[in-house]
C-alpha cells in the first residue's frame, strides 16, 4: 500500500500530516510526504519518504516572518498582521481578499505536477490537506482516489447553504464583530465562494470536462473519508454521513525534553511553581505586544513561571517585560519552544486558539486562555469555552490584570473537564485515525 500525503508548505499543516503519515506507516503503508524542500527533514524525522511538490506560492517554515518568499507574499503577510490589530472583521476581510492568491495559485501547474507525480509513482491513494485547494482540484480532475485532511475547525468544510469558508459558525462572547462588520464579512466570503467555484469549473472545463463540477468549491472533499484534526463535539454542524473521521488530535507520543529545556523548566518551577506557556503560533508571534501583555499579567497576578515563544520578536518581548518589572527568575523568552513536550510540564497555556495548540492542550489535559485573532480561531475559542476547557479574551483590548486574572482562574480550577477530555482522546488520535483510513480507503 503506497500513500502520498500532500501538504501546503506551512509548518502548522505539515506537522500533523506527518504524524498521521507516520501512523499510516505503522499500519503497513509506504508513505511519502509531498511538500516543498524545506520540509524534507520533517519527513525523515517521521520515517516517511519525501517528494518535492509545491501547491501554493506562500510558505511558513516555522516562523512566518523568517520564511523567505517573494515580495508579494511578504507584503500580504504584513498587511494581514496589521489587520489583526484592527479586530476580527478586519483580519477576516483581509484574509478573504488574499484568498485567491493564497489558496488557488497556479492550478494548471499544480495539476500538471500531480499528474507527473502519479505517472511516476502510481500510489494507491492520496491524503491531501483540505486547504491545498489546487491539489484537491487536481486529484478531482485526474479522478484519483484520495482522502481529505481538514487541518482546522470542522466548519472549514461548509456544511450548509448559509455556511461559508472564512465566516465563523459561532463567536466567543468576548470577541465578535459589530452587525455591520458581520454583514460586510458575510458578503465578502459569499463572493469568494462564488468566485472559487467558478474558477474550479474553468479548470475542470480545460482539463477534465467529463468530470462532475462541484456545487461549491470549498466543500469539495473526498467522498470516502474526511479526517478532522478535531474532537467530535456534540454541537458541531453535522458532517456528510459516513465520511467524517474525528481524529481528536494529531500529536505524536510526548517526546522527552532535551537537556537545555529540562534545565530551563527545572529552574523555573523550583519550589513547586506552576508553569504557564504563552505562544501565539507561527504567524501571530509577530504580535509581540499581546505576548508581552499576557506574560506580564501572568507574572504579576499569579505565582507561576512563564515561557514565551516570541518568534522573530524576542528582543521586543524581552524589552517590554523588563520595562514592566517582570521577575527574570520566573521568565524565559525564546524564538521557538518544544510546545508539545513542554505541555507535559505545564499547568496552563495562553494561545491564539489555533487548531494545533487547541488539540495539543486537550491531549495533554492543559486548560487554556484563548486570544483569537483570525481564521478559524474564533470558532475554536467558542468551542473551548462551551466545553469548559478554558477562557477567551480579546487580544486587542487585553490588559495585564485581565490576562492574569483569567490564568489565575485556570490554575485554581480542579481540571476535571480537561482530564475527562484527555481520557476520551486517548481512545482517538493518529493511530486510531490511521486504522480508520486504511479501512475506508481499501
Amino acid at each position: 500500500m503506497h500513500v502520498v500525503v500532500i501538504s501546503p508548505p506551512f509548518a502548522s499543516h505539515a506537522a500533523p500530516l506527518a504524524v498521521l503519515g507516520a501512523a499510516l506507516h505503522r499500519h503497513g503503508a509506504r508513505v511519502d510526504l509531498a511538500c516543498t524542500r524545506p520540509f524534507a527533514p520533517l519527513a525523515a524525522q517521521a520515517g516517511l519518504g519525501f517528494l518535492d511538490l509545491s501547491v501554493t506560492r506562500n510558505a511558513n517554515h516555522g516562523i512566518a516572518e523568517r520564511t523567505r518568499q517573494d515580495p508579494a507574499e511578504e507584503a500580504r503577510l504584513r498587511e494581514f498582521l496589521a489587520a489583526t490589530a484592527d479586530g476580527p472583521a478586519a483580519a477576516l476581510l483581509t484574509q478573504a481578499a488574499h484568498r485567491r492568491a493564497d489558496m488557488l495559485a497556479e492550478p494548471d501547474r499544480v495539476l500538471a505536477d500531480v499528474r507527473d507525480l502519479h505517472q511516476r509513482l502510481r500510489p494507491d491513494w492520496y491524503l491531501v490537506d483540505q486547504l491545498a485547494y489546487s491539489a484537491t482540484l487536481a486529484l478531482h480532475c485526474l479522478d484519483l482516489p484520495y482522502a481529505t485532511f481538514c487541518p482546522g475547525h470542522p466548519t472549514y468544510v461548509p456544511a450548509g447553504p448559509d455556511a461559508y469558508f472564512g465566516l465563523p459558525y459561532a463567536w466567543p462572547d468576548t470577541v465578535r464583530p459589530t452587525p455591520r462588520d458581520l454583514a460586510r464579512l458575510t458578503r465578502a466570503v459569499a463572493e469568494n465562494d462564488r468566485a472559487f467555484t467558478a474558477a474550479f469549473h474553468r479548470v475542470i472545463e480545460r482539463h477534465a470536462p467529463h468530470r462532475p463540477r462541484p456545487e461549491r468549491a470549498f466543500a469539495l472533499t473526498s467522498s470516502r473519508a474526511v479526517v478532522h484534526n478535531y474532537p467530535d463535539l456534540p454541537w458541531l454542524p453535522a458532517a456528510p454521513a459516513g465520511t467524517a473521521v474525528h481524529c481528536g488530535h494529531c500529536t505524536p507520543d510526548t517526546p522527552p525534553l532535551d537537556d537545555h529545556w529540562t534545565t530551563v523548566v527545572d529552574r523555573l518551577t523550583a519550589d513547586g511553581r506552576p508553569l504557564v506557556l504563552v505562544a501565539l503560533g507561527t504567524f501571530l508571534s509577530a504580535r509581540h505586544d499581546v505576548l508581552a501583555t499576557a506574560a506580564a499579567g501572568v507574572l504579576e497576578h499569579t505565582s507561576a513561571a512563564v515561557i514565551v515563544a516570541a518568534g522573530d520578536r524576542v528582543r521586543e518581548v524581552s524589552a517590554a517585560l523588563t520595562a514592566s518589572g517582570a521577575p527574570a527568575g520566573r521568565l524565559h523568552v525564546a524564538p521557538r519552544i518544544p510546545q508539545h513536550a513542554l505541555l507535559s510540564r505545564a499547568s496552563a497555556m495562553v494561545h491564539h486558539a489555533g487548531n494545533n495548540s487547541f488539540t495539543e492542550c486537550l491531549a495533554a489535559g492543559v486548560p487554556a486562555l484563548a486570544l483569537p485573532f483570525s481564521s478559524d480561531q474564533f470558532a475554536i475559542a467558542h468551542d473551548l469555552e462551551r466545553a469548559a476547557l478554558g477562557l477567551c479574551l480579546d487580544p486587542n483590548t487585553l490588559a495585564p490584570a485581565a490576562a492574569g486574572a483569567a490564568v489565575a482562574r485556570l490554575l485554581a480550577d480542579d481540571g476535571a473537564a480537561s482530564r475527562a477530555v484527555r481520557e476520551e482522546l486517548h481512545l482517538r488520535g493518529p493511530r486510531w485515525a490511521a486504522a480508520r483510513l486504511m479501512h475506508l480507503m481499501t
